[in-house]
């Protein structure tokens, strides 16, 4: 069976575990700290960083575009009949996300305004760019899953956790985007790709009291309609 060694709130992880997901690829998952990482783990990860993907051979793959691509290879594509040119735009996409992964990491541990409104325009420029490509839905490519919603996948569930914890919505000004997170989050993906206790160690780390977004600043004039909804009021 292949195995996973992660780490609980790493999206290049998540959207690793979403793809075996959308697959229906058995897997196992080992999680470690990344601050205590293991001598046994260092001994496989060239780069000391998660994803790492076990093949049922044994083999060890890292970096996350790689073992994306080996699944493809390995399993099959998740869609049918994609031409070059649509499978060349789909990294192209799924590119867009993923080197976005860690912008949205830093504005979420922003310790002030302005440096988390400087950091949420930058990952802004990411969302606007997926807005103007955006069609009807309720996929990034119409009726059905694809991998690039996957490699967004990350970006769209943690978006929905700080608007729902800390009163922040890094999609405000993305209606089409917002959609597609709606639609994406209703497929249960976004759960089953992340550890049971996801939310509680996320909130801990991006929420804390250290961050502008911690101390519940977005959460203040906040009506009593809206706080029904919301976590952190």
């Amino acid at each position: 069976m292949i195995k996973i060694v992660s780490l609980k709130i790493c999206p290049f992880v998540q959207r690793v575990i979403g793809t075996l997901e959308a697959r229906r690829i058995p897997y196992e998952v080992s999680y470690i700290s990344l601050e205590e990482k293991p001598q046994w783990f260092l001994d496989i990860s060239p780069t000391g960083q998660v994803p790492v993907l076990i093949t049922e051979a044994g083999t060890p793959l890292f970096e996350s575009d790689a073992i994306v691509e080996y699944l493809d290879d390995e399993f099959g594509p998740i869609e049918d009949r994609v031409s070059n040119e649509d499978k060349a735009l789909d990294r192209a996409w799924s590119y867009q996300a993923s080197k976005h992964y860690l912008v949205q990491c830093s504005a979420q541990r922003s310790g002030d305004k302005a440096t988390l409104e400087e950091r949420a325009a930058k990952l802004g420029k990411a969302f606007a760019k997926v807005e103007k490509v955006l069609g009807d839905g309720p996929f990034f490519k119409g009726k059905d899953l694809s991998k690039v919603d996957l490699a967004w996948l990350p970006l769209l569930h943690r978006a929905h956790i700080i608007e729902k914890h800390a009163c922040f919505d890094f999609l405000q000004a993305y209606p089409k985007t917002k959609e597609w997170q709606r639609h994406l989050l209703q497929t249960g993906l976004a759960e089953k790709s992340v550890p049971e206790d996801f939310v509680d160690v996320f909130t801990r780390f991006y929420l804390s009291d250290r961050t502008y977004l911690g101390k519940g600043n977005e959460c203040s004039g906040i009506s009593d309609d809206q706080c029904a909804t919301r976590d952190c009021c």
